[in-house]
């Protein structure tokens, strides 16, 4: 069985197991396969609360036959390139990496999708169709990352295009610096009323010190960063 391909008793299976609230690795000891497989299964087919078998099933027999009538020999080489295996498997593993790392598994697809595109930006018609998923699904995903500042977003005519560039992690880090600084002065206040002499002051005391410390940290860190960035530019 590892190895080899899901057939739809698998994603029968699966479906029944996120319904029963099952975690990733339950699912994938039951059928016997990989964590890292049934994540990208239901990664590319709906997310955890998107996922139907039998929609599944179509979509992995219509990438098939896709890849098969694919015309390779005559396609230019930049195409080609594009949709070659291992640049579609690069996204793929890239978004079960996110997914692992807790982000949930359609909003990976989707940061998965921008980040390893050409240009670092897909028009939200482009992402449905990339995808295979309705565009509320897309606008959803979008949202999440737009909050975390991982994505931007530009309007061009009546399209909307989300972009992801070289300062995307700096945006990112510099937000989560924000957070802890947050972390940080919420812990204080808390230590001040219950009073840094009571087991819940002193440990809403030493919450606050670790915040604030960890946000210092992590600013220097964004600084050195964009200072590296702004020296290589130059060059």
């Amino acid at each position: 069985m590892p190895g080899e391909r899901l057939t739809a008793e698998d994603r029968r299976r699966i479906a029944e197991g996120l319904a029963a609230g099952l975690t990733y690795a339950e699912i994938a000891r039951r059928l016997g396969r990989s964590r890292s497989t049934v994540t990208r299964e239901i990664a590319r087919n709906g997310g955890p609360h998107g996922y139907r078998a039998a929609r599944a099933q179509h979509a992995t027999s219509w990438r098939a036959r896709r890849r098969k009538s694919a015309p390779h020999a005559t396609a230019p080489a930049a195409a080609r390139d594009r949709e070659a295996p291992t640049v579609r498997e690069f996204e793929e593993r890239f978004a079960v990496m996110m997914t692992e790392t807790g982000m949930a598994p359609m909003t990976a697809r989707v940061f998965a999708a921008l980040f390893i595109s050409e240009g670092g930006s897909l028009t939200a018609t482009e992402l449905v169709q990339r995808l295979q998923v309705s565009p509320a699904t897309i606008s959803h995903a979008v949202r999440w990352l737009e909050q975390r500042e991982l994505v931007t977003r530009e309007r061009e005519a009546r399209r909307v295009r989300y972009i992801v560039d070289a300062e995307v992690w700096y945006r990112a880090w510099a937000a989560s610096t924000r957070s802890m600084a947050r972390w940080a002065a919420a812990a204080r206040q808390g230590a001040e009323i219950f009073g840094t002499d009571t087991p819940t002051g002193d440990r809403l005391h030493t919450t606050g010190r670790f915040f604030e410390l960890l946000g210092h940290d992590m600013a220097q860190a964004a600084e050195h960063w964009r200072q590296a960035l702004s020296t290589r530019r130059r060059r």
